[in-house]
């Protein structure tokens, strides 16, 4: 009989780990199975994001403010772009983009599902410039396309049903109420460094999507080696590599310049609307000049 219960046990596990869509990541083409939908991805961190802005303080720089919203668009532009051009228009509608800027000290930046992104003001002195505030924006902006959140929610989906299952099947052979509790424990650490090692998966991918995206708006992505090093300078986390659900430093600069190559062949400067101005005023200028002067010679010769 114990065995009988074991075996369907098994049977339910093997169903259950077969359920899900599989979906396929932009720019790095992994693999990667979801159990829950957009949509339930997409009303929860809707609902979040707004009870967040009712307590969040909006940033009164209005330059800066302005950058990040500029900055946050032609990023999102370039994603769009690349979408419709690659056969996913359908996951176009999944985004409704929104950049604030909000006055918190934290050197930070976050984006829910559906592109809703938040940047502290105290990411800009380290950023210091447009294109480095590209980078960061395209590795939060990276997280939202690869569905990331959707991913951890069914990881940790598939965990609880493991624990569930693990303890039946503990039951099952007749295991005792502490050994029970033993295996439980040990399953569920095994799980808590998996999703450590998982989550530093997905930083890895968003650097490398977001190098690209960045690249893709004209921001140039060289940049990104000197943005990290800066952020390297001012860190204080000396937590060991394997035990954080980040890349080290020197992890992450060396990754971007693995991909550096590839992110250069998106990369199409862009020209602003500043020099235009100016190149036009000079122009301007330059006609207003020769004209003066050939008035006067004309009037020498009379």
């Amino acid at each position: 009989m114990k065995s009988l219960k074991v075996i369907l046990i098994s049977v339910v596990a093997a169903v259950f780990v077969s359920c899900g869509t599989t979906n396929t990541v932009p720019i790095t083409g992994r693999q990667q199975t979801l159990m829950v939908s957009d949509g339930e991805v997409l009303s929860l961190s809707t609902q979040q994001y707004q009870e967040f802005m009712k307590t969040a303080k909006l940033s009164t720089n209005q330059t800066n403010t302005a950058m990040v919203k500029r900055v946050g668009q032609n990023l999102a532009n370039a994603v769009v772009n690349y979408l419709n051009a690659n056969g996913l228009s359908n996951d176009v509608q999944n985004y409704k983009w929104t950049f604030n800027l909000v006055q918190d000290k934290q050197v930070n930046a976050w984006c829910m599902p559906g592109g809703l992104i938040c940047v502290y003001e105290g990411l800009l002195p380290v950023t210091q410039d447009e294109a480095s505030l590209a980078i960061v924006l395209g590795h939060e902006i990276a997280h939202a396309v690869a569905r990331h959140s959707a991913e951890q929610m069914s990881t940790q989906m598939k965990q609880q049903y493991g624990l569930q299952i693990g303890t039946m099947v503990a039951g099952a052979l007749g295991m005792g109420t502490n050994t029970q509790s033993i295996v439980q424990a040990i399953v569920a650490q095994g799980f808590n460094f998996k999703n450590l090692k998982y989550s530093r998966n997905h930083e890895n991918e968003a650097d490398h999507m977001g190098l690209i995206f960045a690249a893709m708006a004209g921001y140039d992505p060289q940049v990104a080696t000197k943005f990290w090093q800066r952020m390297a300078a001012q860190s204080t986390n000396q937590t060991a590599e394997f035990l954080s659900d980040h890349p080290s430093d020197a992890t992450r600069i060396q990754n971007i310049q693995g991909w550096m190559p590839e992110a250069l062949k998106y990369y199409k400067p862009k020209t602003t609307t500043t020099t235009t101005a100016k190149s036009s005023t000079s122009t301007a200028k330059k006609a207003t000049t020769t004209k003066k002067t050939t008035t006067t010679k004309k009037t020498t010769k009379k």
